[in-house]
């Protein structure tokens, strides 16, 4: 019997359970193991027993003890091993949606085909299988899921070598990747039928709880990583060393953390500090430690002290779920699942559909993580938003513009979902159309008479006046293509359109990425409308 038809019934069978998941027989079943979790809160020594019902059983000086394998892997000899080249789909790269949100994730689409899911750690680290059931656990097996956790240049490299039919990656493929793949026959990787956005991320600067350090300017961050910087009383806090702690250069987490902290010179930087084996790693090491630093996905801060960043400009961003969600914190990023176009089929397309569907936002919220629902947030006047505007230095003609701007702002909420346009281009980029998709059904929802206001804004190359013109220009744009593509579902929802140029960038416009983010065109509704 294969893993791939593996029964429900029989599971609850220890033997069956072994020939199917293909445990080998070590002739050693009392020899000594270690079961670990990954966060570090399970430990344990023992000789093994049995491997049963999804469970390790272990003797140890306490008696026999059974732990989950979905909690813990299992190190040493007598382990058993686990067969999974046979599981019907394959996932492959980044540890943070691996390790972090699939598991929930897989049960939450089991759910969603009344089935059961089933999930074991195998003896690999960073590894695990799922087993859906049908009927709530009584039917027939629907598939095996095998989801392997390591980089997300590993979701590539698997893609490529076709060892996986799903890749993960806490990051954005680039054009070399890409081009690899197409030449192989993987097709367009970013067209949207292969590039799939599932949430959204920051990467978390993170402290101690100990630590009186409650806010770093990028430049600081970046002394401390190339080792400028090694005491906090050189940024306000107590005289000690600083502890680095840093993650493997493959990782999309490092990738992300060191593109935006050294930008072009991130290459150059030669890595220092311990190295953590994955985001849980991460945060278990600066807990345990006063003076130590990290950096993990927002989803993985488990009590650590987040830092908030201030930028070159001195804007001050916040890891929270809005500024993630509207992508305009510093360290922000998008987490996808990229899939070949010749291997897929069913079993991809519809996990696929249910992973970037409304249906999974609760899910990937309890997991930890961003998704890509619409929040809201108010803008009265002693918001930051507004405090920021009062404070600028302009002259007369912009300080009118701001004026108005605060006029306007008052008598509606923000909403998260916010349209950027690719570069140089007038067309939204890919995070776009989700979001066209996503606001159409929030707003169908709202009472009759709902205000929605598109407001446009630019960066501040060019002449103040014709930046004033194109925001509203793209703020015009947006409303055309929500109204074209929401059809008559939108009749209860008044539109209107305005634009305020290169006031309140939230972003630095010194650098592509600060433009990029400024360049955008918000969606504010009338206050009271969203609650």
């Amino acid at each position: 019997m294969t893993f791939g038809n593996l029964k429900r019934g029989t599971a609850l069978s220890r033997m069956a359970v072994i020939a199917a998941l293909g445990l080998a027989s070590t002739g050693a079943l009392a020899s000594e193991v270690s079961l670990k979790s990954s966060d570090g809160t399970v430990n344990l020594t023992g000789e093994f027993v049995d491997f049963v019902d999804d469970n390790y059983i272990i003797r140890t000086a306490l008696g026999e003890l059974r732990i989950s394998a979905a909690r813990v892997r299992c190190e040493g000899a007598a382990c058993p091993t686990f067969e999974t080249a046979t599981a019907d789909v394959k996932f492959a790269g980044s540890d943070t949606i691996g390790s972090g949100l699939m598991p929930l994730l897989l049960a939450g689409y089991a759910s969603s085909q009344d089935a059961e899911a089933s999930v074991t750690a195998t003896a690999n680290a960073g590894e695990i299988v799922a087993t859906l059931v049908g009927d709530g656990g009584f039917g027939d097996e629907l598939g095996s899921y095998l989801v392997s956790s390591t980089s997300s240049g590993d979701a590539f490299e698997s893609l490529l070598n076709s060892e996986a039919q799903l890749g993960m990656s806490a990051r954005r493929i680039t054009p070399n990747e890409a081009r690899a793949l197409r030449d192989s026959g993987a097709g367009n990787m970013v067209s949207p039928s292969q590039e799939h956005i599932i949430a959204a991320d920051s990467v978390v600067v993170i402290t101690n709880p100990g630590n009186p350090v409650d806010q770093l300017t990028l430049e600081q961050v970046a002394g401390i990583y190339s080792g400028q910087i090694s005491n906090w009383s050189e940024l306000g806090g107590p005289d000690a060393p600083i502890k680095v702690i840093n993650r493997d250069s493959e990782t999309g987490t490092y990738e992300t953390f060191y593109g935006n902290i050294f930008g072009g010179d991130a290459q150059a930087i030669a890595p220092i500090g311990e190295v953590a084996e994955d985001n849980n790693q991460m945060a278990s090491m600066v807990n345990a430690d006063e003076n130590a630093i990290g950096f993990v996905g927002y989803a993985f801060q488990r009590g650590a002290k987040p830092v908030s960043l201030v930028n070159s400009c001195g804007i001050v961003t916040t890891p929270d779920a809005f500024s993630a969600k509207t992508e305009e914190y510093q360290l922000q990023r998008r987490l996808y699942i990229y899939t070949r176009e010749d291997t897929a089929d069913d079993a991809t397309d519809t996990f696929i559909d249910y992973a970037t569907s409304a249906d999974a936002d609760n899910v990937i919220a309890k997991a930890g993580f961003i998704n890509l629902g619409i929040a809201t947030q108010e803008m009265s006047m002693d918001s930051p938003r507004a405090m920021t505007l009062l404070n600028a230095e302009v002259d007369a003609y912009e300080g009118n513009i701001i004026r108005e701007k605060l006029r306007m702002m008052v008598n509606y909420d923000r909403l998260s979902t916010t349209f950027r346009f690719r570069t140089g281009s007038s067309k939204l980029d890919e995070r776009g159309r989700i979001d066209m998709a996503r606001l159409t059904d929030y707003l169908e929802g709202m009472p009759e008479g709902t205000s929605i206001r598109l407001v446009g804004f630019t960066d501040s190359v060019g002449a103040f006046d014709s930046n004033l013109a194109l925001s509203i220009a793209r703020a015009e744009q947006v409303m055309a293509e929500l109204r074209g593509f929401a059809g008559d579902r939108l009749a209860n929802v008044s539109f209107d359109a305005t634009g305020f140029g290169e006031v309140a960038p939230t972003a630095c416009n010194t650098d592509d990425r600060g433009k990029s983010i400024n360049r955008r065109v918000e969606v504010w509704i009338e206050s009271g409308s969203a609650s």
